[in-house]
């Protein structure tokens, strides 16, 4: 059966342009043929099959997390019963739909045809079907579990079709109707799908850097930096600082306001980018974190981690902002042009005293932590001396007695002097010291969590 104008183009952003014509290896595919699935050991947890959709679980597991922490009692989120379940996942859906919904006065879910089981003509869509009520149990018909394991890729999308939703009441009430489309073996990307169909085609094309980099790798499966931005804040930009940059008359673009919750990755502590502060301050302390090939979920419920920007955070942000490359020093020429922008006193006469006590040895630089010290000194952050936190990894193998659990652990956050103490230097110690250079973190386990 051959696949719809509308689905191509799906197609082809999601797996590339050779997708739609001879279809891709069936091992990416199959390993992204996987519902929305929760553990049996850890009620609010989702699991992950096989590596490759991580791109679109983890932010999914950030807004569930979200959910179920700060809209479920402290003492049963880690209990939550079936019901509650079922509402946060599709709560949590229906909000990263919304997200993708910028300047549009309508949404779309990409949702299996309504076919008979015996019929061979299955793919014809019914596009008419509505849900009854936000109560009606799911009795959509759907492949057998003997067809759903020998659906291919060009059957599985000759068998998609589009439902459009005029209202975030409508949304609501037909993602919860879905609940066992999400739940079912092609829940993960359906969902995917329904995104993109949300957004638009054209405008996720006008906001990716490079179009010809599809949102899934192939080859490998892995999901890019522009699928998981736009799961995150519902724009598909392919970079992660704030805002946008010139380079070489190309203008490229990056993260405009604060993230709902937030993203860090390994590849910072590596020098091979730069998180902006949209996504390491979220409105949520719930933060995904990024390794070479896998995303994971860092989160608390300890809600001073995302208070309000102090003054010694927005001066750190200032300096590194004329810091480009990272380097923890700017030239001395450059500290009026910082004390101007935070609103410090920058009378030449004073600036030249500074620069003489930031740099007693003459060296040309200006330190952050010296700077910092100077004029933010002993500001209290509000952060608790230690507070519990918790690592969510989705892949059964990546967890301990291969079971998908949260990990806890103890934080402490410290100042800008060196700790006295230091715990073991681990990747996930690595990632979150991009954003606390000072944490130190201790584990419940004798292992540290995975990032992998």
């Amino acid at each position: 059966m051959e696949t719809t104008e509308l689905n191509r183009e799906v197609v082809e952003l999601v797996w590339g342009k050779q997708a739609s014509c001879s279809g891709i290896s069936a091992s990416p595919f199959r390993r992204w043929t996987q519902g929305f699935v929760f553990s049996e050991t850890e009620h609010g947890a989702l699991e992950q099959f096989e590596g490759g959709p991580c791109a679109v679980i983890a932010p999914v597991q950030a807004f569930l997390l979200k959910n179920i922490l700060f809209n479920t009692e402290s003492l049963t989120w880690r209990n939550i019963s079936e019901e509650e379940q079922r509402v946060a996942l599709c709560s949590a859906l229906a909000e990263i739909l919304e997200l993708s919904c910028t300047g549009k006065t309508h949404f779309c879910l990409a949702t299996w045809a309504h076919v008979k089981a015996t019929d061979e003509n299955t793919g014809i869509p019914d596009h008419n079907t509505e849900p009854e009520s936000s109560q009606t149990t799911h009795t959509q018909q759907q492949p057998s579990a003997l067809a759903a394991e020998e659906l291919g890729f060009e059957r599985f999308h000759s068998m998609v079709h589009k439902k459009t939703l005029k209202t975030v009441a409508e949304l609501k009430q037909t993602i919860l109707f879905l609940y066992d489309t999400w739940k079912n073996k092609f829940g993960v990307l359906l969902f995917l799908y329904s995104v993109i169909l949300t957004k638009g085609i054209e405008n996720i094309k006008n906001e990716i850097e490079d179009t010809s980099e599809p949102f899934i790798d192939p080859v490998y499966g892995h999901g890019s930096q522009s699928l998981i931005n736009m799961l995150v804040t519902g724009h598909a930009v392919s970079n992660v600082w704030d805002g946008d940059r010139e380079c070489s008359g190309m203008m490229l673009h990056g993260i405009h306001e604060q993230a709902t919750v937030g993203f860090l990755t390994l590849m910072e502590s590596l020098r091979y980018c730069k998180v902006g502060s949209f996504l390491k301050s979220p409105k949520y302390p719930i933060w995904i974190l990024g390794s070479e090939t896998h995303l994971s979920v860092f989160f608390t419920k300890e809600m001073s981690l995302v208070a309000p920007e102090l003054p010694a955070e927005q001066a750190k942000r200032v300096f590194h902002s004329f810091d480009p490359e990272d380097n923890g020093f700017i030239p001395d020429t450059l500290l009026e042009d910082v004390m101007k922008a935070l609103d410090l006193v920058s009378e030449p006469e004073y600036v030249n005293l500074m620069k003489s006590k930031l740099d007693p040895e003459g060296l040309g630089i200006v330190l952050l932590a010296p700077f910092l010290l100077e004029f933010f000194p002993d500001q209290d952050t509000g952060i608790p001396d230690s507070f519990p936190v918790y690592h969510y990894n989705g892949l059964k193998q990546s967890n301990h007695n291969e079971k998908v659990g949260y990990l806890e652990g103890t934080a402490v956050v410290l100042g800008f002097e060196d700790p006295m103490v230091r715990t073991d230097d681990t990747p996930i110690k690595r990632c979150l010291q991009t954003k606390w250079p000072y944490i130190e973190l201790l584990w419940t386990t004798a292992r540290s969590p995975s990032l992998n």
